[in-house]
């Protein structure tokens, strides 16, 4: 419904021509982003449930080593080599663009250490020891590479959602309140003319 307060001008009905044409832009780009975005979520999803299946596999298999070697070693002599960890990996943080949302990149060196990089002597080991260490060394790389992916999807997730609001309330809001003030105006300017006539009509009645 058209605001009582509007004022019946033509210039009005150009500056809400314009708004409309403008609106309309502004729907049809956000819906280009909308379907462009949810391209993309698709896409990243895929990575995801590969990803989510490599370190369910990972972890099985670490675990499972990890227990074997805790069966033959024990637990004390498991923990006492963990300690001797020297470093731990660096892991930095940047971001990269997707369609104007900003979503994490993840980069770290190798997770993957020799023997001699644990920080542990070779004496002071065995090869169970040694393999459970390599598995969980290759789990937190496929985390961490889980970690990027999941990051990405909720952010795509939450910038999906808002452009669709904004589609919404541009679809069925913005615009249908434009196109209906500008049909008041369009009409009271037409009343407005057909007035004016039958008085230029009067007028010359009597003159005549």
């Amino acid at each position: 419904m058209a605001s009582a307060s509007v004022k019946a001008t033509r210039s009005e009905l150009l500056q809400l021509k314009k708004k409309v044409r403008f609106a309309r832009t502004g729907h049809n780009l956000l819906k280009k982003k909308r379907d462009g975005l949810i391209l993309e979520f698709f896409n990243v999803f895929k990575q995801a449930k590969n990803i989510r299946k490599d370190v369910v596999s990972h972890y099985s298999v670490a675990l499972g080593k990890v227990n074997f070697a805790r069966a033959i070693d024990g637990d004390l002599a498991i923990r006492s080599i963990s300690m001797a960890l020297k470093s731990l990996p660096i892991v930095e943080v940047a971001a990269k663009n997707i369609m104007g949302v900003k979503v994490p990149k993840i980069s770290f060196p190798e997770f993957r250490k020799s023997i001699f990089e644990r920080g542990y002597g070779i004496t002071s080991s065995t090869s169970k020891i040694d393999e459970a260490a390599m598995a969980y060394e290759a789990l937190v790389e496929k985390l961490v590479a889980a970690a990027e992916i999941e990051l990405t999807l909720k952010k795509l997730l939450r910038e999906i959602e808002r452009t669709k609001r904004k589609v919404n309330a541009l679809e069925l809001i913005t615009i249908p309140r434009l196109e209906s003030t500008a049909k008041y105006i369009r009409l009271r300017l037409e009343e407005m003319e057909r007035e004016n006539f039958s008085r230029l009509k009067r007028i010359k009645a009597v003159k005549a």
